[in-house]
């Protein structure tokens, strides 16, 4: 087995315990109760959305390495591949805990997310190419720490305070820039570096954009009409 497989089922089996136990980490409060599963599932994919941040912020990477910007395809820093191995390895342990545990047609848009994103970043970790266009991808992370915070204050019955008011509107500004401004300068690179990318690749990336982008458009306007204009 690679190195990177390894690293894969590691984060899968680090997740998994993690999960297990976060119930006795973090209980759940009277108004979770009914739904155990899906708070100990919030909880890992915060986790999860921390881990650039806490053990290597992305957009210091791309400071620290310029070189970066110019070659998202053979160009990556040291450690960067290892992380977006533990990230598969963390995509892998949602699906499964979310195919154990939810009914398909509550979760087969993130099911359908999450296999795009699991062939797009096991392509880069297999191949050891395109690591630093996976690193951008991970920018998207930082918004889903304020987009799980919000699951989990919904869940836990805090809607009308101002902790959940000021996530709301930190979750909606660094959604249009982490995640939406993210996917379109990604869409833009795939599309002016098209000569450079193997016909295959370029047709998973761009398959890849085109599922993403609507799908990031539509929970955008979910956000804003649940958090502003109920």
């Amino acid at each position: 087995l690679s190195p990177g497989l390894l690293v894969v089922a590691g984060s899968f089996a680090a997740f998994r315990l993690l999960n297990r136990g976060l119930e006795r980490l973090v209980p759940p409060p009277p108004s979770a109760r009914r739904n155990r599963w899906k708070w100990r599932n919030i909880w890992t994919s915060l986790a999860h959305s921390a881990l650039p941040d806490t053990h290597s912020l992305s957009p210091c990477r791309f400071y620290l390495h310029p070189e970066l910007s110019n070659d998202l395809v053979g160009t990556h820093p040291p450690g960067a591949h290892s992380l977006v191995a533990v990230s598969v390895g963390y995509f892998l342990e949602d699906f499964v805990d979310m195919l154990c545990n939810q009914k398909l047609h509550q979760s087969w848009e993130l099911l359908f997310h999450h296999s795009v994103v699991i062939v797009c970043f096991g392509i880069a970790v297999l191949l050891h190419q395109y690591v630093g266009f996976a690193l951008v991808a991970l920018l998207v992370e930082i918004n889903s720490i304020f987009l799980h915070l919000r699951q989990i204050l919904l869940m836990a019955d805090l809607v009308h305070t101002t902790c959940y008011r000021l996530n709301s509107l930190i979750n909606l500004g660094t959604y249009v820039v982490f995640r939406m401004a993210t996917l379109a300068w990604m869409a833009r690179w795939l599309f002016l570096n098209r000569q450079h990318v193997p016909p295959a690749t370029y047709a998973v990336g761009t398959v890849g954009m085109a599922i993403m982008t609507p799908m990031n458009i539509i929970l955008f306007y979910r956000l804003l009409r649940s958090d502003f204009f109920k």
